[in-house]
């Protein structure tokens, strides 16, 4: 009877170590699956995820993880390449939109100098205004493929977004003061810093004030919390909640009269988000309220 006992015990001991071992094995194996995982996704590299496990199972699971990766590889790719074709395509529609436009500006200049009657004159008005409404979107089209390439916003240092902000609403004084308007901004007595890029931070700031600079109903007000999140409010009486959600999207534009809000917005949020940050616009009361914030 004894020697039974000692038989079940050691069968008992033995499997129990073989399941401790087994599940051992497994999470060795989840690790390194775990952290292979983020590396492969942050690499441009064919090499597989390997596992040191024997399990069946285990090395299934790797591998089936294994060709996702690699599909999803080559989707990033092509989208990358689709990426590029589509910048380099903007960049050579809006050089060639140049020339014929530039004519046209010399011509509707020749009119302006003929004796034409009063009808006439306002309708050249009105056309001259449209073509360089063309103009300038022609030309934010051309800037366009350039500025959203990111990777020239790598660099980052410690900013004063404080002081950012009030260089930025000082270059647009002129801007403000011609178009009757005087801005309202309130600001936390501590300086907000944050860890970004110069250049790309300008652009965001000077595409926002100089959309409201423009389409401003007369007033602007700049508002920065205490964590750095900064309110940029104008009235926009003729703009709703579905418009004032698509701002920020690629080639939307919202016309009121002679006026389009072009690109300048959908860059900015595409910098913002590069850098980690968070860019929304929406409507309350007539006035559009634009928020930017970015994380410490």
């Amino acid at each position: 009877m004894v020697p039974l006992l000692c038989i079940l015990c050691t069968l008992s001991t033995t499997g129990l170590l073989l399941c401790l071992w087994k599940i051992f094995s497994m999470r060795q194996a989840a690790d390194q699956i775990r952290s292979q995982f983020a590396v492969r996704l942050k690499e441009d590299t064919n090499v597989g995820i390997g596992i040191s496990a024997s399990d069946k199972k285990m090395r299934l699971l790797a591998a089936d993880i294994d060709r996702q990766l690699k599909i999803l590889r080559r989707e990033h790719i092509r989208c990358t390449l689709g990426d590029s074709e589509l910048k380099n395509a903007v960049s050579g529609i809006s050089h060639d939109l140049r020339t014929p436009l530039t004519a046209i500006c010399g011509y509707m200049e020749l009119l302006a100098r003929e004796e034409v009657s009063d009808t006439v004159r306002e309708y050249l008005s009105v056309i001259d205004g449209r073509i360089q409404s063309l103009k300038d979107l022609t030309e934010e089209l051309f800037r366009y493929s350039v500025i959203v390439s990111v990777d020239k916003y790598d660099q980052r240092e410690n900013l004063s977004l404080t002081r950012a902000l009030e260089e930025c609403l000082a270059g647009y004084y002129g801007t403000f003061k011609k178009a009757g308007i005087e801005p309202k901004i309130e600001l936390p007595e501590k300086e907000v810093f944050r860890c970004l890029n110069p250049t790309a931070l300008s652009r965001i700031l000077s595409n926002i004030v100089s959309n409201a600079a423009k389409y401003s109903d007369g007033d602007f007000s700049v508002q920065m919390d205490v964590d750095g999140t900064l309110h940029f409010i104008n009235h926009a009486p003729g703009l709703d909640e579905i418009q004032a959600g698509h701002l920020f999207d690629r080639f939307y534009t919202v016309s009121s009269g002679s006026h389009s809000t072009g690109l300048g917005l959908s860059i900015s949020k595409t910098l913002t988000e590069a850098m980690g940050g968070r860019i929304d616009a929406c409507c309350h009361d007539s006035c559009l309220i634009i928020t930017l914030a970015f994380p410490e």
